[in-house]
């Protein structure tokens, strides 16, 4: 929150948090899908029918393809759509920390990024294994429940390993849910305590 006592001053700066935090989590997130499908080697591109291609690459080549020129990937992995994402997170809390008046050491400021970005692909999958499994239970036959399966079985095969059928169900999508939301309040709080020790 802002320093200032002024309620129209602290709406205002409400409202900007809140505009900073949808566009960045939309650019953040969709540069971290583009680097997850690379990786996972699905194609982006219109020829192959991917409905989502088009849409990623409006929103992050921009940003991503002058990247390319001084990052190199890194085998399978897109360092450019990465580091994409975390300037992205880099540029939000670096307004947010100008309007807050300078209050916090420069240091939070890429902490709560590179948390943000950890936080943001966590959330994101989150999001596509509550899709898939609503998918999954009508049973529909698409190319985009094809392509989630594609984008969801990394995480879900391991526990599918150790995990049988319960009368006939797969809970492995509960369990991930589970672990992911586990691995959400771990992150916040060693958040707190590496910023805690970065401003002390």
């Amino acid at each position: 929150m802002m320093r200032s006592h002024c309620p129209n001053t602290a709406m205002l700066y409400q409202i900007i948090s809140l505009l900073l935090e949808v566009v960045s989590g939309l650019l953040t997130s969709t540069c971290l899908l583009r680097l997850y499908m690379q990786h996972q080697r699905i194609p982006l591109s219109a020829r192959s029918g991917n409905p989502l291609g088009r849409f990623i690459f409006a929103l992050t080549d921009w940003l991503v393809l002058p990247l390319r020129r001084v990052l190199p990937a890194m085998g399978r992995w897109d360092t450019a759509s990465l580091a994409g994402a975390l300037l992205i997170q880099l540029a939000q809390f670096s307004i947010l920390w100008l309007l807050n008046g300078l209050g916090a050491s420069l240091v939070s400021v890429v902490v709560l990024a590179l948390f943000g970005v950890v936080r943001m692909a966590l959330s994101g999958m989150t999001a596509l294994v509550l899709v898939y499994a609503i998918l999954s239970w009508v049973q529909t036959q698409s190319y985009l429940a094809d392509l989630l399966d594609r984008l969801v079985q990394p995480p879900l095969t391991p526990i599918r390993r150790v995990l049988p059928l319960v009368g006939g169900v797969d809970l492995s999508p509960l369990v991930l849910l589970v672990l992911i939301q586990i691995t959400l309040i771990v992150l916040g709080s060693l958040q707190a305590a590496v910023l805690v020790a970065t401003s002390g």
